[in-house]
């Protein structure tokens, strides 16, 4: 018995060491080797991907072609340039929607009407166009909607343009003389000095101190010498209606407001206030 235990296990001990060298030494060939197939295919699905992610026009070449008149920029290209666009307009999000084809002028209401065409004319004729538009009336009447209207048809014609809130620009440039904002005035106005056309809404809301005034002649003094196009809007009239009236003079000065009867054309915008109306409206 004890010759045959020793026969057997000899045997008994070896065979687990060749089962475990084989199984290791398959693991590593697995981890360390790659088949021609597989990169054959890994490199077909990523072809399959990238013709997937191309431009059915352009195929990802930025051309396309046009039959009978030859090779032009693809519309891919102009459509990301107008998404481009688009966001460094900086449409506040409450006008986002706003275009001429939802500005409805309210029946009957001629200066609705008027400012509506003048905006449309300055959409279509651009860049024709010497002046921009200055919309003046009381709140509520259309003119942010009107101006962001025009923003919206330029920029579908590839014109660079900007929107600010004239109370938002003044202290984004008050904030850059603080240095934990960590921004500086010339990185504050250079968009706003090169923008092709700029709209600057609710112009003279802020309270006119001397600072203010400086500040806004500095702004649109730079625009003006340019002659770069801009379209403002405000609250504030020409003449008083009540003792008690500021004129939009009183507001921004008489220097700047001479400036802009050469920048602008002026609109008067009247109307009753949307706004009440539709709150009127609601149950």
């Amino acid at each position: 018995m004890s010759s045959e235990k020793a026969k057997i296990q000899p045997v008994l001990f070896a065979v687990p060491d060749r089962v475990e060298d084989k199984s290791l030494s398959e693991s590593q060939l697995r981890k360390s080797s790659t088949r021609p197939e597989d990169l054959i295919n890994t490199a077909a699905v990523q072809s399959a991907h990238e013709q997937a992610d191309a431009c059915g026009f352009c195929f990802g070449s930025g051309m396309e072609v046009v039959e009978g008149k030859g090779a032009r920029r693809c519309r891919c290209r102009t459509q990301n340039a107008q998404t481009n666009l688009l966001a460094d307009a900086r449409i506040p999000r409450r006008y986002s929607e706003c275009s001429m084809q939802n500005y409805y002028p309210a029946h009957g209401n001629g200066s609705q009407f008027r400012a509506f065409n003048y905006a449309v004319r300055l959409m279509h004729d651009y860049p024709a166009v010497e002046r921009g538009l200055l919309l003046m009336g009381p709140v509520g009447v259309g003119k942010t909607h009107l101006s962001v209207a025009i923003v919206r048809g330029l920029l579908e014609k590839g014109v660079g343009c900007l929107f600010y809130d004239f109370g938002s620009l003044l202290k984004q440039i008050q904030d850059s003389y603080n240095p934990i904002s960590q921004t500086s005035e010339l990185k504050v106005l250079a968009p706003v000095y090169q923008a092709e056309i700029l709209v600057l809404d609710e112009l003279g809301a802020s309270k006119p101190t001397d600072w203010v005034r400086d500040t806004m002649m500095q702004v649109i003094g730079k625009r003006y010498n340019d002659k770069k196009l801009t379209v403002f809007t405000t609250n504030y009239m020409d003449a008083r209606r009540a003792p008690t009236d500021e004129t939009l003079e009183d507001r921004i000065g008489v220097r700047l407001r001479s400036r802009l009867y050469e920048m602008c054309k002026t609109v008067v915008v009247e109307g009753e206030d949307y706004r009440r109306r539709r709150d009127a409206q609601q149950i």
